[in-house]
């Protein structure tokens, strides 16, 4: 396996850490992009990976994103990640996610840990047992913390009704064509509140069974989970894993927005400027999905409460409208113009 230095995603990250536990089982990876802005904070992802060059991957991609992520909310922190290895069977126990909150604990507060995917509320709880570097804990009514989830479904709705009145000119999801590609925490959420809306939604999910449960409770069709990015819409939503933005799946699209809460849904950088030539209205992932981070960073740097989360979340449609207005005056891609803005803030213009 090539040193980290060589991965291609690999972007000058002040440190990554692998680590062992025998007998737990607990193989993590854990990478500190930036700590420029604060201490690396950014969630703990449970997956299973085919080649374990890939989980290095998805660390180095995604403590950069949290890096561009809490610098374009306005907190004051680094950004990081960290990556717990799966087995085929999906086993994970409370001496591994243990062994884990040790492995954080040993890195001093250089980097602070939340949930990701495959991670749970009661998961953290059982990493906080052995580490103080944690957030996203169960917390009292009223107050910032707690999952994450949900606040990242409220400031990705809140963006794509900030899409929608940049190509539509008004500020409402009915009648909306809205083509959501993956209903879990996040996704789910979000369609919950489009539907509320009365957006007329496709939902497509790895797992049909619950794509199936969502569609019947909100009115919803289904589509399956790669013919969602084929889907004659006018939105189309993406907030299961990332990637699916590429060279193909571009030229297919059949939207005039995309606007989802999956992190890096860019395959390539080049892909950006694809979507930008066909035309397409993009919502740098890192942005419109700061809603978890800003809650469960706010608890963990003890400054908020639920409102003062809120009241920032609200703010994400501004940032999106900047990163647009500038994209059209500059000719530039959206994700690029973010990117930039996002450097110049943790000091890598």
């Amino acid at each position: 396996m090539a040193a980290v230095w060589d991965f291609a995603d690999f972007d000058d990250h002040e440190h990554v850490h692998m680590f062992t536990d025998r007998a737990s089982g607990l193989k993590a990876v854990v990478a500190v992009h930036s700590s420029h802005m604060g201490p690396a904070a950014g969630g703990a992802r449970f997956w299973h990976y085919a080649h374990k060059a890939d989980a290095i991957t998805d660390a180095l991609r995604l403590s950069r994103g949290m890096s561009y992520k809490n610098a374009m909310a306005g907190l004051p922190l680094g950004g990081g990640k960290a990556v717990i290895l799966a087995d085929a069977n999906g086993r994970k126990s409370p001496e591994m996610l243990r062994a884990f909150g040790r492995a954080v604990q040993s890195l001093g507060g250089q980097y602070v840990t939340a949930e990701d995917v495959g991670i749970s509320l009661p998961d953290m709880v059982t990493i906080g047992q052995e580490t103080r570097f944690v957030c996203g804990l169960p917390v009292e009514n009223g107050a910032a913390g707690g999952d994450p989830g949900p606040f990242t479904a409220l400031g990705t709705y809140l963006g794509i009704k900030a899409a929608i009145q940049q190509y539509f000119g008004y500020d409402r999801a009915k009648d909306v064509r809205v083509a959501v590609q993956g209903v879990g925490s996040v996704g789910g959420n979000v369609a919950r509140r489009l539907a509320a809306e009365g957006a007329i939604l496709t939902l497509a999910d790895a797992n049909v069974d619950r794509a199936k449960a969502l569609a019947d409770e909100l009115g919803a069709e289904v589509a399956d989970a790669q013919a969602i990015l084929t889907q004659d819409a006018d939105v189309l939503s993406p907030n299961a894993l990332g990637a699916v933005l590429n060279v193909n799946s571009i030229d297919q699209l059949r939207v005039p927005i995309v606007a989802g809460a999956a992190n890096n849904q860019l395959a390539t950088p080049e892909d950006g400027q694809r979507l930008h030539d066909r035309g397409i209205i993009f919502a740098p992932d890192y942005v419109i999905n700061a809603g978890g981070i800003i809650n469960v960073g706010l608890e963990y740097l003890g400054q908020g409460s639920r409102e003062e989360v809120e009241a920032r979340i609200g703010q994400i449609p501004e940032r999106l409208v900047e990163i647009w207005t500038e994209s059209q005056a500059s000719g530039r891609p959206a994700s690029v113009v973010a990117d930039h803005m996002a450097q110049a803030m943790i000091g890598r213009a």
